[in-house]
């Protein structure tokens, strides 16, 4: 036998190893207990994590609707009809979409797991809060559409790509750093995703970890902590807040605006988690680079 037969032989073999079992039961981030019958041939996902997840597990044709912020790859999410955001859902289009399941956030202030339970859809509310949840997401993400081979191969080739640019900020020394979410005080402690990406980029995180992973914090907070680098600001904007000024990157003109596509990265929990890595680690230490 030759090795490309056994090596076809043992992908094949392992792909039904994989396979998912039909009814699927699964625990959401809500504690409920969601149970899919058979593979999902038609699903609606409402957060961009969860649709570039799917469409890099290879089921981009199996979604027939989209969260409106949902624009990556355009190749795919252009051509998908946008049904509103979690907050603001459209639920007479969801609904009308016949989906059998809906990938939603978990967060209670949206209510959309439960309005749209409400209507009789299967829903699986979670997101990836953490940097490892984001392979647990992959994973239980593969598990439900039926791709547990290509989630796991998803995951291999992401954490791949996440040690090789870790790789070249090794040894760097660490740089003070605060990563804004938002301008009215929403940032990203050091156990959210984010925060683990600042570290892994070289990165030293100002914001205390007992505050939260995306808390909401006060400006002199940071002006206290006065960090090396600011990312995701605008250098014009930060200059004119009190006190501000004398912050270090303020200063000394290190205060980084990401493109709108890296912020996509950035702000996702998924399959651009490595590209993500990146950009910061740019940001933090261009000289590695």
């Amino acid at each position: 036998m030759s090795i490309r037969t056994l090596t076809a032989l043992l992908a094949l073999s392992l792909g039904s190893a994989l396979a998912t079992q039909y009814p699927l039961t699964v625990t959401d981030d809500l504690g409920r207990r969601v149970t899919l019958n058979s593979e999902p041939k038609r699903i609606v996902a409402m957060l961009p994590s969860h649709t570039e997840t799917l469409v890099a597990l290879g089921v981009g044709n199996h979604l027939v609707g989209i969260d409106r912020f949902s624009n990556y790859p355009r190749e795919v999410t252009d051509k998908i009809p946008k049904v509103g955001s979690g907050f603001q859902p459209n639920i007479e289009a969801i609904v009308a979409l016949k989906p059998d399941l809906v990938l939603a956030d978990e967060s209670a202030s949206s209510r959309l797991t439960e309005k749209l339970e409400k209507a009789g859809l299967t829903v699986y509310g979670g997101t990836a809060q953490t940097y490892n949840e984001v392979f647990e997401k992959i994973s239980t993400i593969g598990k439900l559409v039926n791709r547990e081979p290509q989630a796991l191969n998803l995951i291999t080739s992401l954490r791949r790509d996440l040690n090789e640019v870790q790789n070249l900020v090794r040894g760097a020394p660490k740089v003070s750093v605060y990563y804004e979410v938002d301008p009215s005080g929403y940032t990203a402690g050091p156990n959210s995703f984010i925060g683990s990406l600042l570290d892994k980029a070289g990165g030293r995180n100002v914001i205390p970890a007992n505050l939260g992973d995306f808390p909401k914090i006060s400006p002199e907070l940071v002006v206290s902590a006065s960090p090396s680098v600011i990312i995701n600001a605008k250098a014009e904007d930060v200059a004119k807040r009190p006190g501000w000024n004398t912050i270090a990157a303020v200063k000394n003109g290190k205060v980084y605006q990401p493109t709108s596509e890296e912020i996509d990265a950035l702000s996702r929990p998924g399959p651009r988690l490595a590209v993500a890595l990146r950009v910061l680690a740019k940001l933090l230490h261009p000289e590695r680079f």
